[in-house]
Formats: C-alpha cells, sequence, structure tokens
C-alpha cells in the first residue's frame, strides 16, 4: 500500500469509531463489517483506550447521521443513486443498501487501492479512483445513469479544504441533474474545538482544517443556481445518549446547544417536496 498522507490518514479515524460504537454503544451504530476488518487494520493504530468516548463516538454519530440521510433518500428513491465522496473504508453499503441501488464511492488512487484489499467491490458497489473536487466522477456517473436522482455525501471531508473549493464543487454539481448533498460541518466556533482538541486526540493534530458553515442559507446563497437547504441540524440530535459516561453526554448536549457541529443537507432540484427529518 503506497503512504497515506496527512489527510488521507485520518480515514481510519472514522473506522475506529464504528468499532468502538459496535462494541459499546450499538444503540449509536452498529456495523458488522467494521468488526470483520478489525484484524486487518494496521496494528500501529492508536488504541480506543487512549482517546475518550466522546471522541470515539464523534466518528460513529458522523456514520450514524448519514445513514439516516442515506436510508430516508432510498426510501424515497429506492432506485436512486449514492455517491460518496472522500470514502475512505466507509462501510456504509453494508449497512443501508436496499437490494436495487448502486453506489459509487470516489477517493483518491492509493485511498481506492487499499481499500480494494480490504473491501473487494461488492455487486452494486463502484469504486472510482481520482480527486473528488474534479468532475471526472460525477461525469462518469451521470455517463451510466443519466437521469437518476443522486444523493453525495461527504462525511469528515470539506474541513480540510478552503470554502472557495468546497463552494466551487457544490456550484458545479448544480450542472449534473437532479443531485442532494449531505455534509457534515463545523460553526466558526467548532473549527476551533476541533483545531484545538479532537484532531489531536485522535493523533491528527497536523491536519489542516478550514472550512465551516455559520449558516447553510448563506451557503447555500454562494453556491447559487437555485440551491435549497432542506436540513441544517445539530449533529447530535438523532444520537441516543442512553448508557453513555456524563462527559460525553454534557460535551454532546454543549456541542448541539451551540450548534457547533452540524448537519446540512442540500439540492437544486425542483422536485423534491419532502425533508428529511
Amino acid at each position: 500500500m503506497s503512504k497515506l498522507g496527512v489527510v488521507e490518514d485520518t480515514l481510519f479515524v472514522p473506522m475506529l469509531g464504528r468499532l468502538y460504537a459496535s462494541e459499546h454503544c450499538p444503540q449509536i451504530l452498529y456495523d458488522g463489517k467494521a468488526l470483520e476488518l478489525k484484524e486487518k487494520l494496521p496494528s500501529s493504530l492508536p488504541e480506543q483506550d487512549g482517546q475518550n468516548q466522546y471522541t470515539l463516538l464523534a466518528s460513529a454519530a458522523r456514520s450514524a447521521n448519514m445513514d439516516r440521510y442515506i436510508r430516508a433518500f432510498l426510501e424515497r428513491r429506492p432506485d436512486g443513486v449514492i455517491v460518496q465522496l472522500g470514502c475512505g473504508l466507509e462501510t456504509a453499503y453494508y449497512r443501508c443498501d436496499n437490494g436495487r441501488s448502486h453506489w459509487y464511492t470516489v477517493d483518491l488512487p492509493h485511498v481506492v487501492e487499499y481499500r480494494r484489499e480490504l473491501l473487494p467491490e461488492p455487486e452494486r458497489e463502484t469504486y472510482l479512483a481520482g480527486d473528488a473536487f474534479a468532475e471526472d466522477w460525477i461525469r462518469q456517473i451521470r455517463a451510466d445513469v443519466p437521469d437518476a436522482p443522486i444523493l453525495v455525501t461527504a462525511g469528515g471531508l470539506f474541513h480540510y479544504f478552503e470554502e472557495s473549493k468546497v463552494v466551487g464543487l457544490l456550484r458545479m454539481l448544480t450542472g449534473f441533474g437532479e443531485i442532494e448533498i449531505v455534509f457534515d460541518t463545523v460553526s466558526k466556533s467548532g473549527m476551533a474545538m476541533m483545531r484545538k482538541k479532537y484532531m489531536k486526540q485522535v493523533g491528527h493534530g497536523d491536519a489542516q482544517m478550514f472550512f465551516y458553515v455559520d449558516s447553510a442559507s448563506v451557503l447555500a446563497g454562494k453556491i447559487g443556481s437555485g440551491v435549497r437547504v432542506l436540513a441544517e441540524e445539530p449533529y447530535y440530535r438523532h444520537i441516543t445518549r442512553t448508557g453513555l459516561k456524563l462527559s460525553t453526554k454534557v460535551s454532546m448536549a454543549v456541542s448541539d446547544r451551540f450548534c457547533m457541529v452540524k448537519m446540512v443537507h442540500l439540492c437544486h432540484s425542483a422536485k423534491f417536496h419532502d425533508q428529511t427529518g
């Protein structure tokens, strides 16, 4: 496997979070595929004992939130397409697939190469190696499915890029038909917290972070082309907190109270009528 860069190396962080949740907090997320892969991961990864519960569950909560949006989308559009940008080692296909939709995962070539070693492509999931911010992947997908509704997910991806680059990607997508996009982000105050605490605790204090969203409607205005905000919700709103440590519950409550971390769901299609709950 090629040596992973600072940003790409963070692909192990959500995997560790999903493993922790599956073993200790399955009410938040249970990921059988991640458990299958546990013994195949590098032995040099940080031990769960070296991280606090909140740090580990922050990653698991992202997957749980994404799963909720994916399932709701596939209920509305059972023949829709799921595209995961910066997929890393995400295993949402195994948790959320409805048996008929097609999935695409997009990441840098050496990340896709490593993913393929651990997770060979299943029947309806296609791996695309390339730059998530270039048009190549969406052009290829539209060649395969010209008219299908698409849900693009970007979990834990946008933080590491300048706003102009993220806005450019979102604006580019408006030219490719009926597309929704859901991603996690932070507010300006949440960004400060992430820089000072979270990334250091997961062993990636050297990963620079830039993008934040204080207002999804302001972001939509920057994208233009009739983009609408379907949801902007606190990150832990739907996360079960029963059985968690008090310190974890307090951290989640503070984050949600000040909307420091959030989920954003955008769409530019006039065909969409129902907001995800």
